[in-house]
């Protein structure tokens, strides 16, 4: 059993500021910290964290190689993200106010460079008993997918950043649909009625989390746990990355949600993204102390 990521990989630029600026207002940042980001990358990580075999898939700029140290240090297998001349990396500017809210600014760089012909040797390493994860921050989602599925391996896409069309191409090719609760409205919008996956992750910030399995109707709610959030960027990552893992170790969904969100929790009173997720042992002992 194993995780394979297709995803983004970014560098994180980011200021705290005392409020989101307003259209045409020029504020002075607090603080300025840059690190490990991107969807992907942050799904990785924490998958990785979690204590799955975990393989990222994807690509990044020639320079910048602390980002695959980084990576390869989170306990991810590197040897398939491909360096590519020419091209940056791709960033993130986070504009992250005092109250743990923030707003993105994302360039994709290499994530947007990526080819099937690049690709299809390592989609072919992906085995019935893997997990493919996918967001909507790379190139070939819907190719990476078909492969998962032709060979047997659960699939799991994160619908982010949200566009429609997108969500359309790959949902007939996907076991699980994770979306937070503004991506779930849009989604239900634009597609009323059955949906051809066969469970929904929504998380809900403050409002917890549920997964609603459509073979058989029955719905599992796990309640946010209470902490003090000074970042929330990468929290839904951090979630996806821990749920997906916990399903590949074999736990039942209830656990699976309660681990994500007690990761998540922990993850968002720490300032970064990646760099913020924490590791399998610490989740363990933050939930022996709950109630």
């Amino acid at each position: 059993m194993a995780i394979w990521n297709l995803g983004s990989i970014n560098i994180d630029h980011i200021y705290r500021l005392d409020h989101l600026p307003k259209a045409g207002e020029t504020i002075s940042a607090l603080d300025f910290t840059h690190g490990l980001g991107g969807k992907g990358a942050n799904q990785s990580v924490a998958a990785a964290r979690a204590g799955a075999e975990t393989y990222h898939l994807g690509a990044m700029g020639s320079n910048d190689q602390w980002v695959i140290e980084r990576l390869a240090d989170a306990g991810i297998f590197t040897g398939n993200i491909l360096r590519m001349d020419d091209v940056v990396t791709g960033h993130a500017i986070i504009l992250l106010d005092e109250n743990g809210e923030n707003s993105i600014i994302v360039h994709p760089g290499a994530n947007r460079k990526l080819s099937i012909k690049m690709l299809q040797s390592r989609f072919d390493n992906i085995t019935a008993r893997d997990t493919l994860l996918i967001q909507n921050e790379t190139n070939c989602q819907v190719e990476g997918a078909k492969s998962a599925r032709k060979v047997g391996a659960r699939v799991v896409y994160s619908a982010a950043p949200f566009e429609i069309e997108a969500v359309r191409a790959i949902l007939p090719y996907t076991d699980i649909l994770a979306m937070n609760a503004g991506e779930a409205d849009q989604l239900f919008t634009a597609i009323p009625g059955d949906l051809p996956v066969s469970g929904l992750l929504i998380t809900r910030g403050a409002d917890g989390a549920e997964y609603r399995d459509l073979t058989t109707g029955q719905t599992y709610q796990q309640a946010a746990f209470r902490v003090k959030a000074v970042d929330t960027t990468g929290a839904g990552d951090t979630f996806a990355g821990y749920f997906a893992a916990a399903l590949d170790r074999g736990d039942t969904i209830p656990e699976a949600l309660r681990l994500a969100s007690a990761a998540s929790a922990l993850q968002v009173t720490r300032y970064g993204a990646g760099d913020a997720i924490p590791m399998l042992e610490e989740v363990v002992a933050f939930l022996a102390k709950q109630s």
